[in-house]
């Protein structure tokens, strides 16, 4: 990929320094395994992804954002929760219970 020549692997080790979180760090050893000879298709299998995910996180670093920026995801707030707070927690306390204790599997 040529816009991988542009970006030498001492600035890829600096940028993993200042990223947090496990997709950054996955992306910027990704780029520097490429950058040391690395295939798509084999750091496709070792992050268990496709190569057009490998494709996209190298592709990101062509831009004039910093490295630590193109690496990382923009907030995504989701859609908004539909339990209250109580009702999440009752919902987690029944699922993780037993059948026996929620009333499931009872003799009638």
């Amino acid at each position: 990929m040529d816009h991988l020549d542009e970006i030498s692997v001492e600035e890829l080790h600096d940028a993993l320094d200042n990223v947090e979180g496990k997709k950054p760090t996955q992306r910027l050893l990704a780029a520097i395994a490429y950058k040391n000879g690395v295939t798509q298709t084999e750091l496709a299998e070792w992050h268990n992804t496709g190569r057009r995910t490998i494709y996209s996180w190298l592709k990101r670093l062509d831009t004039d954002e910093s490295l630590e920026q193109a690496v990382t995801d923009a907030h995504r707030s989701g859609r908004k929760r539909k339990l209250s707070e109580k009702d999440q927690q009752e919902f987690e306390e029944t699922v993780h219970g037993s059948p026996e204790e929620v009333g499931v599997d009872a003799p009638a």
